[in-house]
């Protein structure tokens, strides 16, 4: 585990970035800004070690005004409300809110000051069988339009068996909607491949919520049988991306939530897999969530660079955000993303690596 210096924001916060490397092989390095992870290594079928997670290698990447202006949010912790809300407006008690719109008419993962830009506090730890990165912040009442003080902690640990174990925790002074997820982009070909089209995705979910011309949902659980969005078996992410449907042409490719079958609400469920044929890597993604938001990097065009210098085009990378439901906050038949003074929220995602020996993915 080691710690450094990154850099300093444009408003003078120093940065400071943490390396830490899992009994298995896994290594990550963190950063304090937005909570970004700047990097994610694990190996492939024969043991060598590459970078899968999207990102920079400097602080003034992520903090130019062309990057903040498109924002990708590569790597970054999303908060206080992971999608988007219908026209940063929603209800709480009879009170209205109104928050940034930052997305055609609509908020968007926190909107013009989310949690992606703040700077945490950070503490590194080291357990038996593991490291980690706990952060901390607090958001107070009435930033960005949310009513009470939310106090954050999000903690990064690298488990054995090249597990990214992440924990949300947070409480309020006020009720408020809370949906905390991680924006993390991958691609299991590591390096500099240039698309995930090719890679075998299953997400265990029977329905989807389809969207508005703004991607906010209708209010509807469709079935995702016989269209392009079911990957109840293996499918390569490419084989339908480009197909006449009007939920596809509205994102320009895949951008939806998924309704994870679940049997217990607090349980660790398995929600996706993904396998990359030509790595042999396999990714697999737990959590306690309801939902999945699957992106396919529909809005990636080539102008920002990798690590290497080589150009993030449409496709470069997927993202899976666990999460509550978009615009839970307006939609009344949607899993309740309120926080009451008296409770504390709390989520667990993992995500787990491996090379396995043989996977029935299909042809």
């Amino acid at each position: 585990m080691e710690q450094s210096h990154f850099g300093v924001t444009p408003s003078g916060d120093s940065v400071a970035v943490f390396a830490l490397q899992g009994a298995d092989g896994m290594q990550m390095e963190a950063m304090t800004y937005g909570g970004i992870i700047l990097s994610l290594e694990v190996p492939d079928g024969e043991g060598a070690l590459e970078d899968v997670a999207l990102g920079f290698d400097s602080l003034a990447a992520y903090t130019r005004d062309a990057y903040r202006s498109a924002n990708p949010y590569f790597g970054a912790v999303i908060g206080r409300y992971g999608n988007r809300i219908d026209e940063g407006r929603f209800s709480v008690n009879g009170d209205t809110y109104t928050l940034a719109t930052n997305n055609g008419p609509n908020h968007l993962h926190g909107g013009r000051e989310g949690f992606d830009q703040v700077v945490w506090n950070a503490e590194p730890f080291h357990r038996a069988d593991s490291v980690g990165l706990t952060l901390t912040h607090t958001s107070p009442d009435g930033h960005g339009g949310y009513p009470g003080r939310l106090d954050v902690t999000v903690t990064y640990t690298l488990a054995p068996g090249n597990e990214l174990v992440i924990d949300y925790e947070a409480t309020t002074t006020e009720t408020t909607p809370v949906n905390l997820t991680q924006h993390s982009y991958f691609n299991l070909g590591g390096g500099d491949s240039e698309s995930i089209l090719d890679h075998r995705l299953k997400i265990h979910a029977e329905a989807y919520t389809p969207v508005d011309s703004t991607l906010i949902p209708i209010g509807e659980y469709r079935p995702v049988q016989d269209t392009p969005f079911d990957f109840t078996s293996f499918t390569p992410i490419g084989e339908r991306i480009g197909a006449e449907n009007r939920q596809i042409g509205i994102a320009g490719g895949y951008d939806h939530n998924f309704v994870l079958a679940r049997e217990d609400s607090d349980s660790l469920r398995m929600a996706a897999e993904v396998y990359d044929p030509e790595s042999g890597r396999l990714m697999t993604v737990r959590t306690t969530e309801p939902g999945l938001q699957f992106y396919s990097g529909n809005f990636l065009d080539g102008s920002f660079t990798s690590k290497s210098g080589a150009p993030y085009r449409q496709h470069a990378g997927f993202a899976l955000e666990t999460q509550h439901f978009p615009d839970s906050p307006n939609q009344a038949d949607f899993p309740s993303t309120l926080l009451r003074p008296n409770e504390t929220y709390r989520s667990r995602t993992v995500y787990g690596f491996s090379t396995p020996d043989s996977l029935n993915t299909g042809p």
